[in-house]
């Protein structure tokens, strides 16, 4: 075969890529020696010259190109080929490296961007809730506003948090302020306000009742009008009023009757003076036995009379029972002369003057000589005072004679607190009003249902005081016979009685 001569078997087809190698191998096709085709010589292949066309498929990116025809007879040259196409491949990678590691660093760097945006962005590529947010002192919420606390100075206490001027006294509205306070439940106190709450003040002198040796509060309270006071003012000379038994404020004085007894503003204002006055209520309390069927056809005087004529009427009875230590009326039976009041007396100050007296001597023209009263007595309890005196008078004159003093004193009282509770609750217990008939006795009396609510309490308190003596005779007495009189009524109580001298059972 002749040297020209191009081997036919060995034409690859070599596609140029966008690649930097493949462009370095079309550099070295176009530059290198019989570019196209081979020599001149002989064979079937040179016919044409030795150029074959170019075929162009596609853009201008992808060119097909024959490749050149290689002599089998120059080695050397084939080498030299050779290894200009292994540094033109070589470069070409080395190209491909830097671009492929330009690109990764480029891509860290975006990731890196990308990851520090969503850490600023408190991003995440998982879908979930986002946290909340942090604020120191938001889960503080004050119990006096309902408001949440926040920064500044706050109060910790029974579990709970407080502004400092939310934290407040439930008395008196205002903070609290100081290091130590008093506690009652949930609420908080002032001390001061806690103690004028829970400590009782003495209603005489106004102070906080002192505590004993032992640390304990301890005063005296009134069974009745409820009147707590020091211990001390029993025996301290202080005032007490001789007709509902109340100390005397140290702010509101008292008046003085002049024996040693005193009398409260409220128990004033329908005191009967003396006997003139009281001559209305007690015909009308004698009308009050007629209504019910226990008419006295005789006149018994009736003198309203200072304490001092009373003790010693009462030194001169021969006969009768009487309540010590206090005695406020008399049914006199035996003759004798006693200093009645004649003229009321007048208010000076806070004490009573212009007093005038009368001695009068009293005649027996029967069992029953007289019924002397205590002055200076509200309308109520004089009236109860008349109105156990008449029943004395009435059993002696009806011939209850010999009876023993439980049974004569216990419906006494029965009568009496008979005729305050028509006064007081009319209508209660059947029986006639005498409100109407001694309506004129006191400035302070009203007719009939017009009872004002000071001499109303009045009378329950003297009701109270019957139903409650701690006497034999007054007490146990008066239970007893009220006893019989509620179960079978005053007619038949009292007609036992004469017939046995004792209460039906």
């Amino acid at each position: 075969m002749a040297p020209s001569a191009v081997n036919n078997l060995s034409h690859p087809c070599i596609s140029e890529k966008k690649s930097g190698w493949m462009k370095w191998l079309s550099r070295i096709f176009r530059s290198g020696p019989n570019r196209g085709g081979g020599g001149s010589g002989s064979g079937s292949g040179s016919s044409s010259g030795g150029r074959l066309p170019q075929q162009l498929i596609g853009d201008q990116e992808n060119i097909f190109r024959r490749a050149p025809a290689r002599s089998t007879d120059d080695p050397s040259r084939a080498h030299k080929e050779k290894e200009e196409l292994d540094h033109t491949i070589a470069l070409s990678l080395a190209e491909d490296l830097k671009k492929r590691n330009r690109y990764r660093r480029g891509t860290e760097n975006d990731e890196a961007i990308s990851r520090e945006l969503q850490d600023k962005m408190n991003l995440s590529p998982y879908p979930s809730v986002a946290p909340p947010q942090f604020h120191p002192g938001d889960y503080r919420y004050c119990s006096g506003c309902n408001r949440a606390i926040g920064y500044g100075n706050y109060l910790g206490c029974m579990g709970t948090y407080f502004h400092p001027g939310c934290f407040c006294c439930r008395s008196c509205g205002c903070p609290i302020t100081e290091h130590e306070f008093s506690l009652s439940g949930k609420h908080p106190y002032h001390k001061s306000c806690f103690k004028e709450l829970t400590h009782p003040r003495c209603e005489v002198c106004h102070q906080f009742i002192p505590t004993n040796r032992a640390g304990l509060i301890e005063y005296r309270c009134h069974p009745f009008w409820s009147q707590k006071y020091c211990p001390s003012h029993e025996h301290d000379n202080t005032a007490r009023c001789c007709s509902c038994e109340r100390l005397e404020s140290w702010n509101a004085r008292y008046i003085s009757l002049g024996d040693g007894r005193s009398l409260c503003l409220e128990c004033m204002e329908s005191a009967i003076m003396d006997t003139g006055d009281c001559q209305p209520l007690y015909h009308s309390i004698r009308d009050y036995y007629e209504g019910m069927n226990m008419r006295i056809d005789q006149q018994i005087p009736m003198l309203l009379v200072e304490r001092q004529a009373l003790n010693e009427a009462i030194v001169g009875e021969k006969h009768g029972f009487h309540h010590m230590p206090e005695t406020r009326g008399l049914c006199l039976s035996e003759e004798q002369t006693v200093t009645s009041i004649l003229k009321r007396p007048k208010i000076g100050g806070h004490r009573l003057v212009g007093m005038r007296t009368q001695p009068q001597k009293l005649i027996r023209r029967c069992d029953v000589t007289a019924i002397l009263v205590l002055y200076g007595l509200p309308r109520l309890l004089t009236g109860s005072i008349l109105a156990h005196e008449l029943m004395h008078g009435w059993l002696r004159l009806k011939g209850y004679c010999n009876l023993n003093p439980e049974v004569e004193e216990g419906i006494c009282q029965v009568l009496s607190y008979m005729w305050l509770e028509s006064e007081v609750m009319p209508g209660f217990r059947s029986g006639p009003s005498t409100s109407a008939a001694s309506s004129s006795s006191s400035s302070s009396s009203s007719k009939k249902g017009g009872r004002s609510f000071t001499e109303k309490k009045l009378g329950e308190f003297f009701m109270h005081q019957i139903a409650n003596d701690a006497s034999t005779s007054y007490g146990d007495g008066f239970r007893t016979a009220n006893a019989a009189v509620n179960k079978y009524g005053l007619r038949r109580t009292l007609d036992h009685i004469h017939l046995t001298g004792s209460f039906p059972v």
